[in-house]
């Protein structure tokens, strides 16, 4: 049975954890309005800075909406965080309300595919997405069905809803499916929604607008989604460091007033330019600098903080991206970073890092695979924005080979990636000595 002195403890216990919570909301006194640090969020008009030509690209696109039209399918491409979805997103968000204002039934569904693997999670996302859009339950199981009735569930759903639908596919390129298919799971998604509307299956008018960092993502779409996707096409350029500061003080009121030091948001804006100019990272910057400072009890954000946030940040970007890839991609990664970090320059090229790759295969004793298929699976990674590929020459009589950049901090790859237990057996000193043996 408690003895008296316990009971007491447990109300102390639950005071001195609210006294605690009230201490750290009345310390927290740097950041005012968080959401405006969160990189998606839908910003008014006067804080999109840098992106005149796509914002008014996509709006003369999209604005046949409003006149009860069928908009075109668009493809949004370019570098991570330079607009693509904010743009998209603000632009949707207006044409909604204009269309609710003329009694016309607009809907914008959104889906993200980095973390869907087939066709039929994407259909069934989508069937979520709307019915959780028109506010009624799914009424098809995820797994067990043909993914013939999950399309004409989604039909059905569109047709009895919505005058015009846009569908937005962010990181399309993600979705490749099952390997041992022809063509990937994203091309038969384009060819089975943007040819639903010249058939019987779909009365409303549908657009899809496909986002993606990967030039390249078209050359991999089947003839026969191309003859029926037929996008226009809005580039997104990286951001330059003017842009980025401007965006940056387009957000500076997050915080309140003064609790910003003056070289802040020059310098974060900076860091995010070395990354392929990505505001994304801008804004996660400020971000995370505000709670570490808050944290610290620290009456200003400095400078220290935004070097400190910037050590997180790379760390964190990299453990997402790092976490879901393959143990050979990884290997690959690790090789080359360990070359990028000796050499200095943040570059490393294809043949040295192959060595260097060999070398770790035999140390960890896993499958090697030749250089070629090593070169892939770095030209793969080129989508996560980790690494740009250059085709170099080494003179007219020695052939050309690939040099990889890092948008990152390679000894931050290097350090993200040890935490897999299967690179122990890789010591750091014996690593450092093959890589400097291969660059003299």
């Amino acid at each position: 049975m408690p003895s008296e002195s316990d009971s007491k403890e447990v109300p102390e216990s639950a005071s001195s954890i609210k006294d605690l919570i009230l201490e750290q909301e009345e310390a927290a006194n740097l950041i005012k309005n968080r959401s405006l640090l969160e990189p998606n969020e839908i910003v008014a008009e006067d804080r999109i800075v840098g992106r005149d030509t796509q914002l008014t690209n996509i709006t003369q696109h999209l604005r046949v909406a409003i006149s009860n039209e069928r908009p075109p399918n668009l493809f949004l491409y370019g570098p991570s965080g330079t607009g693509k979805s904010l743009i998209i997103n603000a632009v949707c968000e207006n044409i909604l309300e204009l269309c609710e204002s003329r009694d016309i039934r607009f809907g914008v569904i959104q889906m993200n595919c980095q973390n869907i693997g087939t066709l039929g999670s994407a259909l069934y996302e989508l069937v979520r997405k709307v019915a959780e859009d028109i506010g009624v339950p799914v009424e098809i199981p995820e797994q067990g069905i043909p993914n013939k009735k999950k399309w004409r569930e989604l039909y059905r759903l569109i047709n009895e809803h919505y005058d015009t639908v846009v569908f937005i596919l962010d990181e399309l390129d993600m979705l490749v499916g099952r390997r041992d298919m022809d063509e990937p799971a994203f091309s038969r998604l384009l060819y089975q929604l943007s040819r639903a509307g010249s058939t019987n299956d779909i009365t409303a008018r549908v657009s899809v607008t496909a986002i993606t960092n990967d030039t390249k993502m078209m050359e991999n779409v089947g003839s026969r989604a191309l003859s029926s996707f037929t996008p226009e096409d809005v580039h997104f350029s990286d951001y330059d460091a003017n842009q980025l500061r401007e965006i940056l003080w387009a957000r500076q009121d997050a915080f309140y007033e003064n609790a910003l030091s003056e070289d802040v948001v020059p310098l974060a804006a900076a860091f995010a330019a070395q990354t392929n100019g990505d505001a994304r990272k801008g804004i996660d910057l400020l971000r995370t600098a505000g709670s570490l400072a808050e944290r610290a009890g620290a009456n200003q954000v400095q400078e220290q903080h935004i070097r400190k946030a910037q050590d997180k940040v790379e760390k964190n970007r990299v453990l997402e991206v790092t976490r879901g890839i393959s143990t050979q991609k990884k290997l690959c990664l690790f090789a080359t970073a360990a070359i990028a970090r000796e050499a200095g320059t943040g570059a490393a090229k294809s043949p040295l890092g192959y060595q260097v790759y060999q070398y770790l295969t035999e140390t960890l004793n896993v499958d090697q695979y030749h250089q070629e298929t090593y070169v892939n699976k770095m030209k793969e990674l080129t989508t996560y924005s980790l690494v740009e590929t250059e085709r170099k020459s080494q003179g007219p009589h020695s052939g050309s080979y690939l040099e990889f950049t890092f948008g990152e901090n390679p000894a931050t790859i290097i350090e993200t990636l040890r935490e897999d237990s299967r690179l122990d057996d890789a010591h750091d000193e014996e690593l450092r000595a093959v890589v400097n043996a291969q660059l003299r």
